[in-house]
């Protein structure tokens, strides 16, 4: 380990990042937040004032991309990697899934992320960063949990996806058993305490104990996912509040965001207690897009959240399930109160983080993001990127197979089920209500080469005919 620090020490003094002035890093992400449940993106019976005030400190991102689902979102977060190249393009447990009489079989997927694959926590350990996850990890087995793959402090971080209840012990009878999808490390609790008001106290616990060691906090919320569950006065208040015209019209997620916006706020606030809010890189952001889909106990339609103007939400590869909502604030360099257009995606995080506290990317390793630096600092700049990729070669309620690519104003879709395309143009069709491809062919038809190639060049895994398949 001395010899990794003195390693790191080298590193900081050729980047001009000196230990001494090497930022705390927290990274705050939602689980299912569609682009539209802030305020400051434009949500109308949500209330996020806590976020909305975060986000006049720093720049806040319009075109900011995920994954279409939970697990592979994380793993590009974590490696700056591609979920495509990672090989992680469902959920962990949705790997395991076995055969359906779908027309295709679903690509293969890793189960968990390998050890071979160097996290953002692990560079930051390394160059002497106290690392701390707090909530959701979902990237595997125990053999692959934070600790494993650099983290100092794990509170919360298990195989699972949701908890079985917000409400403590965070596990319950239910269809699952009263030991399934319990929340590790928080066993001990009180009647009535809601798991997103615990993730955060956790969080405050470790800024504490940081103690003036250059920290790197991840917190991972599980709200506002499944199971859809708020306090009851703020239900009240919301349902008080609703009015047919509003867009959102689910009073019980309404109370999940001000949860969540009010972990935000008290988290910024004890940076500021810590006099720790000049020198820390906070980064609020979702994994996906709002789920719009269909409950597994029930088989109907749960309008969780509403992504209009965005078409779909989670799972799709239209814009409702890639676009997300990214807000950053670093002191000394973001601009208060800006707004960016210019398309980022996850993978570009980690590139961005290591450059701020002076690690070096490794040689001999492909990375799919690019540092934001220069836009955070002019958030007018063009990035030097051609497209950006997706890749969800898995059946969702909102989706079948596919893949797609945005390249500035257009953005291509590819359905593997019968080889479909679909072409918008997202300066003039946000929703994308208009498929252009039969006015468009030639554009069509260079995005799906850009596509094909990308897919190859990734070794992206595609899903494959079902000689089974007996069609209803």
């Amino acid at each position: 380990m001395r010899l990794i620090n003195l390693l790191a020490l080298v590193a900081l003094l050729c980047t001009g990042v000196t230990a001494d002035d090497r930022p705390n890093i927290v990274f705050i992400l939602a689980d299912d937040a569609g682009w539209s449940d802030l305020g400051c993106y434009g949500a109308d019976l949500y209330e996020t004032p806590h976020l909305d005030s975060f986000a006049e400190t720093g720049v806040r991102f319009t075109n900011a991309y995920a994954m279409p689902v939970c697990s592979p979102t994380r793993a590009a977060l974590m490696t700056g990697r591609h979920a495509a190249r990672v090989q992680m393009t469902i959920w962990s447990e949705g790997s395991l899934s076995g055969p359906q009489n779908r027309k295709l079989f679903q690509a293969e997927s890793l189960h968990s992320l390998p050890h071979s694959e160097t996290t953002l926590a692990k560079h930051l350990q390394e160059a002497g960063y106290l690392t701390a996850l707090v909530g959701k990890w979902h990237l595997g087995d125990a053999d692959h949990y934070p600790e494993t793959h650099g983290f100092d402090v794990n509170i919360g971080g298990t195989h699972w996806g949701a908890p079985q209840t917000f409400w403590w012990p965070y596990r319950g009878a239910g269809r699952f058993g009263p030991e399934y999808r319990y929340v590790p490390h928080l066993e001990f609790g009180r009647p009535g305490e809601y798991l997103t008001d615990r993730l955060t106290d956790e969080a405050l616990a470790v800024i504490d104990q940081a103690d003036g060691e250059p920290f790197f906090l991840y917190l991972a919320h599980h709200a506002p996912h499944t199971p859809i569950e708020a306090k009851a006065e703020d239900v009240e208040y919301f349902r008080s509040k609703l009015r047919p015209e509003m867009n959102h019209q689910n009073a019980v997620y309404a109370g999940m965001m001000k949860s969540l916006d009010e972990s935000v706020g008290r988290v910024i606030a004890k940076l500021s207690e810590r006099g720790l809010d000049e020198n820390t890189i906070v980064i609020f952001a979702s994994d996906n897009g709002g789920f719009i889909g269909i409950d597994n106990k029930s088989g109907q339609t749960v309008p969780a959240t509403n992504n209009a103007p965005l078409r779909s939400g989670k799972g799709s590869c239209y814009e409702g399930g890639i676009r997300v909502p990214l807000i950053v604030h670093w002191p000394g360099v973001t601009t208060r109160g800006a707004v960016c257009h210019e398309p980022v995606v996850v993978m570009d995080l980690l590139p961005t983080l290591l450059h701020a506290t002076g690690i070096e990317l490794p040689d001999g390793v492909a990375f799919d993001g690019l540092n934001l630096t220069p836009l955070l600092k002019d958030p007018s700049v063009r990035l030097d990127r051609d497209a950006l990729y997706f890749h969800y070669p898995h059946y969702y309620p909102t989706t079948t197979p596919v893949s797609a690519v945005r390249s500035r104003d257009w953005k291509l879709l590819e359905y593997y089920e019968d080889n479909r395309v679909e072409l918008f143009n997202l300066r003039e069709d946000l929703g994308e209500t208009t498929d252009l491809a039969t006015q468009h062919p030639e554009k069509a038809e260079q995005l799906r080469k850009h596509l094909h190639r990308w897919r190859e060049e990734v070794g992206a895994k595609e899903p494959k005919p079902n000689p089974g398949f007996k069609p209803r």
